[in-house]
């Protein structure tokens, strides 16, 4: 299996169909497949040899599309670079996977100096856009209009094809290794379902192309010979219009972005009645918001997606069907197609059902490993089953219900935030003499990234105050939303911050200690 196949059999079988539809620009499979090869033709002149990393900091568009063919056309690997990271965290992933070219688009190029400066050893930067270059890079079109087509190298099969970045319970971001395999076992396995997307039908990037989770969608796309709609970004009225306009059949949100999407007035007026699935994740769907949304798109079923990037992303899945019974809802559906998933305790022993454990998954989805990390490949991968860190139960039926999280980590918004990023980044505040940051209940992001902070005197900085400092550390979303000052923080007999104590009282009232 390799991800260029789907192009092979786009371009032979129905060459004239659109690939991709981005801002008033509709491009065939034919002419797609056309400037794949002589892009893989321009990194091959820019001496990318096999295994290379070649990265891109770009919003969605159809160029994003035609790099995530080219790179593996040209035998090399895919790193694309987190889009609301900050400048650091970015240079951090460029550095530490090896990424020998960069591509930019216009919203990015002003970045790129202070890249290069903490990244010496980027070769080449590539520049796609109408605005100004950066400074010696090279224009994206005018390699691909100068050069020759080159033949596919077809990597595939358990060869690398991407690291994607996932935030560090280390304070660092890691990279997760993912195979050609890994990431088409989970795209058939999703598709096998019959509830991911329409055959030859067309899909809306709204969420994030670097995004894995888009990225299986993309990659499912294309094995079912569909059309890639693209918007740079999510916003209520953007998405509307392209579903309205382009006739969209399957879209994936997080519930964060289908509350905007249902709830806002500048899309009120659009006709959403095309869309045949939204896809979502990251966290269930209120029974409220499943029937505001199962208003305004009335021919659309519902399907929720679990995993993580390190299962290519899906592990489990929640059918549209299952969305009619209650307490089906709260739960991440059953083990998908391509996936096997178990409920263990400290000692990797399946648990009897209804008994909380960890969230284990095996199967051809499982990453390859974290990059450069062999320790913490080992300890996730132990026995042959990825651990999640989540914390979960199985019915006697087999539904998946996560209840905790046993890594620190907290969702909010559908981003992946880890504690300990934020709060190595917020102890480095003068104000700030201990801290903890934890997931609390939020009725518009699911979970609300909260610090608990320990004043080193006097003086408590607002909560604007301390996210303006965070954010020329870490990304804006992952700054905490809300603050509390404490005297001290509980802590175990080891000296370890009770973090379920802080969490207790605002999740009190639920059934969860997530959401």
């Amino acid at each position: 299996m390799y991800l260029t196949q789907a192009l092979h059999r786009q371009v032979r079988q129905t060459p004239g169909l659109p690939a991709t539809i981005f801002q008033g620009r509709t491009r065939t499979w034919a002419e797609c497949g056309d400037r794949v090869a002589r892009f893989a033709a321009a990194l091959l002149d820019l001496e990318v040899r096999p295994g290379d990393r070649v990265g891109i900091l770009a919003h969605n568009s159809d160029i994003y599309h035609e790099f995530l063919f080219a790179v593996p056309w040209a035998d090399a690997v895919v790193t694309p670079a987190n889009t609301r990271w900050s400048p650091a965290e970015i240079a951090f992933s460029l550095v530490d996977s090896g990424t020998d070219v960069l591509l930019v688009d216009d919203a990015f190029a002003p970045m790129v100096p202070t890249l290069r400066e903490q990244h010496p050893g980027l070769r080449a930067v590539l520049h796609s856009g109408t605005g100004p270059a950066p400074d010696g890079a090279l224009d994206l079109e005018e390699l691909i209009a100068g050069h020759d087509p080159v033949p596919d190298a077809c990597r595939g099969g358990d060869q690398l094809a991407g690291i994607y970045y996932t935030g560090g319970t280390t304070g660092r971001p890691k990279g997760v290794m993912l195979s050609h395999a890994n990431l088409l076992t989970s795209a058939l396995g999703s598709a096998a379902t019959g509830a991911f997307m329409v055959p030859g039908g067309r899909y809306l990037h709204a969420a994030p192309m670097f995004h894995l989770a888009d990225g299986a969608a993309w990659a499912t796309c294309n094995a079912l010979g569909g059309t890639h709609v693209m918007v740079p970004g999510f916003t209520p009225a953007g998405v509307a219009a392209a579903i309205q306009e382009h006739r969209v059949t399957d879209v994936l949100l997080v519930p964060t972005m289908i509350q905007m999407l249902v709830d806002s007035p500048d899309a009120a007026d659009a006709d959403l009645s095309s869309v045949r699935h939204l896809l979502y994740g990251a966290s269930p769907i209120s029974v409220a918001l499943l029937e505001r949304a199962a208003k305004r798109l009335p021919a659309a079923e519902f399907t929720q997606a679990y995993g993580m990037t390190e299962l290519s992303p899906v592990t489990t899945i929640l059918n549209p069907a299952d969305h009619a019974v209650d307490r089906l809802r709260r739960s991440a559906g059953r083990a998908a197609p391509h996936s096997e998933v178990r409920i263990v305790d400290e000692l990797d022993n399946e648990v009897p059902r209804g008994t909380v454990g960890e969230i284990v998954s095996r199967g051809g989805h499982v990453m390859q490993g974290y990059w450069n990390r062999p320790e913490e490949t080992e300890a996730a991968l132990r026995g042959g089953w990825m651990h999640s860190g989540d914390g979960g139960y199985m019915d006697d039926e087999g539904y998946v219900f996560v209840v905790d999280r046993i890594k620190d980590m907290i969702v909010s918004g559908g981003e992946n935030v880890y504690s300990a990023e934020v709060e190595n980044a917020l102890a480095k505040h003068p104000a700030v003499a201990a801290c903890a940051v934890i997931g609390v209940p939020d009725p518009d992001w699911g979970e609300r990234v909260h610090a608990v902070v320990v004043p080193t005197g006097a003086e408590r900085p607002a909560i604007e105050e301390l996210r303006g400092y965070l954010k020329e550390q870490i990304a804006g979303y992952k700054a905490p939303r809300s603050v509390e000052y404490v005297d001290a923080l509980p802590l175990s007999g080891a000296g370890k911050v009770l973090k379920r104590e802080l969490r207790k009282r605002h999740w009190a009232d639920t059934d969860r200690s997530v959401s």
